[in-house]
Parts: structure tokens; sequence; C-alpha cells
């Protein structure tokens, strides 16, 4: 039996081709998913024409029928909760618990959308402030860019699909989505709820296609803005293609914590298991350093390895299992040769390491060489390393030791070393007795350094994906 090919959403059209096709495959199961119909670089230009029509729509929206479009997004996503997880679940190997959760989160980020949709505002702006101004006054409206292009990484496909998407059609935009190959299907099914939802048709367009025809888009001056979640070297390559158009890149980061003497150690390491390897690490904030002062260090390490040790390892569709497989197996040898990278140049092993088929058993590892990958490089797996400090100072300058600055974390109960840490460390955000994957859907989140450029969170995308214009009355 020849398998269902999937068709793509083109400007209110489904599509497919009879050309080149990609089929996903489950990461644990090794089994076909689904497979789908990519675009072609003619219906990608044809994508781009329809969006420039629907912007002429999507723009005259007024702020009460944006909140109900994305009222029903919302609220269908959350009837369709399960149908969601487990096909992200299928389809890039995350832990049911984990991918519940994402849809729960992208539950909240349209909801969030269609109540910023409701309060864009503005300012009135005195101008009398100078004898030529005397009588007049300014009133400040901000209005939407356009058409916004979304590429999206496989490890979040459904929420950080919602944080491109949503705040775009809050704005008034049209949206083009270039989905995760990894996981397409995810967001096809999030494109017949939208089709659904009373948006004009020819705004929004799922386009999974070649790296090619997505590059021709990103060069496309048609395009008002580009939003991109991936790796650092993709991301700043797409920046420097990308014209004149507005860029929000999201990128890679080697998240370090620090744990110091007047931290609950034992609330510190159930916390900080979760942060180093939920998802198998496949997270670009998850931790990855671990600095833990010298007087605690002991006990940390003692706990933390006993407790990594015991960690689930295996089917993602198991509701205890928190380390499952690596996207691909290519991630796989990779992380393998940067563990035994570390141990040659002096690291020690203290649990896991070993290669479980496409898996890798939760990794501590200490004494590491500060020149090795694991330490330098995003790791994007179940890897984390742990350094002893004596001294604050020492321990912040471990961190800002980094070509990354995404978030960090310090779990202390001493309000000086808090601030100190919050304002000496090189990140978009300081996380307190809490791991820097915490991230609720509402906060600006980015970073800086190769972390990225721009801000995510509703709000604060929004403010990208409009431009203020100015009326001076007299």
């Amino acid at each position: 039996m020849e398998p269902t090919i999937h068709p793509f959403l083109l400007g209110g059209e489904w599509k497919t081709n009879g050309g080149e096709t990609l089929t996903i495959v489950d990461p644990y199961r090794r089994s076909p998913v689904g497979t789908v119909t990519l675009a072609t670089e003619a219906e990608a230009q044809e994508a781009v024409e329809r969006a420039r029509a629907g912007f002429q729509q999507t723009r005259k929206l007024p702020s009460a029928r944006r909140y109900e479009i994305l009222s029903f997004i919302s609220n269908t996503i959350r009837e369709q909760k399960e149908e969601f997880a487990r096909l992200i679940t299928a389809e890039v190997g995350k832990g049911i618990q984990f991918s519940r959760i994402e849809v729960d989160r992208a539950v909240m980020t349209f909801q969030l959308a269609g109540e910023e949709a409701r309060r864009i505002g503005g300012d009135v702006v005195p101008l009398d402030l100078a004898p030529h101004g005397i009588g007049r006054f300014g009133i400040v409206r901000r209005f939407p860019i356009g058409i916004v292009l979304g590429v999206v990484p496989f490890n979040f496909p459904l929420n950080l699909t919602a944080h491109k998407l949503a705040p775009a059609l809050a704005a008034g935009n049209a949206f083009l989505l270039k989905p995760p190959p990894q996981a397409p299907l995810t967001a096809l099914k999030l494109a017949k709820i939208i089709s659904e939802s009373g948006l004009p048709a020819e705004a929004f367009s799922v386009l999974p296609c070649s790296n090619a025809v997505a590059e021709s888009l990103v060069r496309d001056e048609r395009i008002a803005m580009l939003s991109f979640t991936g790796s650092p070297n993709i991301g700043w390559k797409l920046k420097s293609i990308a014209g004149k158009k507005k860029v929000i890149l999201e990128l890679g980061g080697n998240a370090g914590i620090i744990v110091d003497r007047t931290a609950n150690v034992e609330e510190a390491v159930k916390k900080n298991l979760i942060g180093s390897f939920v998802y198998s690490g496949q997270v670009c904030i998850k931790i990855q350093r671990i600095y833990v002062e010298d007087s605690i260090y002991d006990r940390y390490v003692d706990t933390f390895v006993n407790a990594a040790k015991a960690l689930r390892v295996g089917d993602p569709a198991d509701e205890t299992t928190v380390v499952g497989p690596l996207i691909d197996s290519g991630s796989t040898e990779r992380i393998a040769s940067w563990i035994r990278e570390a141990v040659e140049r002096g690291g020690v092993v203290l649990c896991g390491g070993a290669k479980r088929e496409q898996a890798i058993e939760p990794t501590v590892l200490e004494r590491v060489d500060r020149t090795t990958k694991v330490f330098r490089e995003e790791i994007f797996g179940p890897v984390v390393t742990l350094h002893r400090f004596k001294s604050l100072e020492e321990a912040l300058a471990g961190i800002n030791d980094s070509r990354f600055g995404l978030q960090a974390g310090i779990f202390s109960n001493d309000f000086h070393n808090i601030m100190y840490a919050f304002e000496h460390l090189d990140v978009g955000a300081v996380i307190v007795n809490e791991n820097p994957i915490f991230r609720v859907d509402n906060m600006p989140y980015g970073g800086i350094k190769d972390s990225g450029f721009g801000r995510e969170g509703v709000k604060y995308a929004i403010e990208t994906m409009t431009e203020p214009k100015m009326l001076v009355m007299g």
C-alpha cells in the first residue's frame, strides 16, 4: 500500500504537487510516522504573493476579531491536547510527559497573544516643548509590518511555532511557516486549526521545503521580518542574507548554573537533574555546566550522580521516561565523540557516557578542560560538566567564559550573591533557585553574544512585528 502523503497549506489551499516528498521517522521505534509533500520554489513564491494579498485583510482586522481568532486556536489546541502530545512524541522522541507540557504552553502562548491583541496601544506625545510646537500634539500608533517568516527547529515544534505565529497574528501580520523537517506533521495539524479559525486564508501558509527554498524566502524583499530559532551557524548566515528585513534570532547556549553554600542542596539536585537531562538535553537553555561551591561540592556531586544514574532512559511513550532517543544517529555519534575528547584531555566520567542505540545515557563529567567541546560548544544532549569554585567571582568568570549568553541560574539564599550574579552574568536572563530552562511564555526571552539577537515573548515580539507611526495634530 502506498503511504498517505500529507499536503501542505499554501495560502488557504492544501496542495500535493506530485514532486519531492519527505518521510518522518520515529527516532525511537525507527518506523515511519508520515510523509509530507515538499513545496517547490515556485510554490513558495506563490505563497508570498498570496500572503501580500492576505495582509491587506489582516491589517484591517479589528482587535476584537484578532482576539477571537487567537482564542479559537488556543481553545482548539487544548481540546486536542493528547493528539498533539502523542504526535510530538512520535515525530521527535520527546517524553510524553514533556510533550503534554509543550502543548499546554502553546495553549497559553496563543491565549496571551489574543489578550495582547486587545491592548496594542500607543502614546500621546506633547509637542509644545519648543515654540513652533505650541498648540500641537502627537499620537503614536503601532501598525503591522507585513509578512513574517518563521523558521522553527524540531525540539519544540508546537510552542516555538506559537511564539512566532501568535504575536504575528495578534499584530495583524501575514505569516509563512517553514516547519522543521523532523516534525512537519505537528505544524500541519496546527495549520488545520488555523484554517478553521476565521483568519483570512491567504494570510497563512505552512511550507515544508528544502533549505534552498527556505533561503530564497529569507532573501525575498517582500517579506518584512524573519524570526528564526535554531543553530548559531545557520541563524547568523540567514541574518547575513536577510537584507533590510527585521530579524529575531533565538540560537544556542551552553547554560551554566551556580550552587553556593547557602543553597538547599537536595532541592537544587532535584531541579538540576531535570534541567540537565530533560528531553535528552535537546533544549538550548538546558544546564551544561554546574559550578558548586567548594564547601558543599562533594555532597552535591554524590547526590547528583546517584540521582542521575536512577533516571529512566528509554521509550518516550513511557510516562516516566526522562531521557529518550536523540533526534538522529548523527547527533548520537557527535555527542559520543565529544565525551571521548573530554576524557582524552583529562576529564573524568562520573556516570553515563555510553550509547544505547540512538540514546546517550545521562552523563556527568568533571575535571574537563575548558578547551574541549563539552565546555565551549552547545552539547545539545544529556551531558553535564561539574566545576568546583571558591569565590563567586570565580564561578561567574567560568560561566561568562563562553561565546553564548542565553540564560543562567543561581541556587542561593544569599541576596548579595543573587544580585551580584544578576549584575555580572553576561546572559539574557538570570533565574534564581531554578534552572535556566525556566521560561513562562510572557517573559522577554533571548540572549546575547552567539545566543541570538532580539527577544521573543508575546508582548516583546509584537513590538518587533509592528512599526510605530506618528500623527501630528494641531
